[in-house]
C-alpha cells in the first residue's frame, strides 16, 4: 500500500536555498517534495510502499535521513511525523 509520510526536522541554523534544493533533489526519487528555505527546520513529504503505518514511518524516516545526509543538511532531531495511506486519503477526499 502507498503511504504519504511527512517528516520535519528541527535544527539550529537557517537553511539556504541551495541546501533545500539539494534536499529536494534527494527526495525526488520517492515522489518527494521538500521545504525549509530560510528556516531552521526542514521537511519532506515522501511516498513509500509499506504494509502498515508503522512500517511506512520507519521506512520514510530512514529515507528522510539518507536524503538529508546526501544533501549535506545538518543532522537534526525529527520533531514531527504524519502518515496517511492512499485508502485514508481517498476516504477524506484529498485524492480528488
Amino acid at each position: 500500500m502507498k503511504w504519504s509520510v511527512v517528516l520535519e526536522a528541527e535544527g539550529d541554523r537557517t537553511l539556504t536555498l541551495e541546501e533545500v534544493v539539494e534536499f529536494a533533489d534527494a527526495v525526488a526519487p520517492l515522489n518527494g517534495i521538500a521545504s525549509g528555505i530560510g528556516s531552521t527546520s526542514y521537511s519532506a513529504k515522501l511516498v513509500v510502499h509499506a504494509a502498515d503505518r508503522a512500517a511506512a514511518v520507519q521506512l520514510a524516516t530512514v529515507e528522510f535521513a539518507r536524503a538529508a545526509a546526501r544533501a549535506g543538511l545538518p543532522e537534526c532531531p525529527i520533531a514531527e511525523i504524519d502518515a496517511i495511506s492512499e485508502l485514508e486519503d481517498d476516504e477524506v477526499g484529498y485524492g480528488e
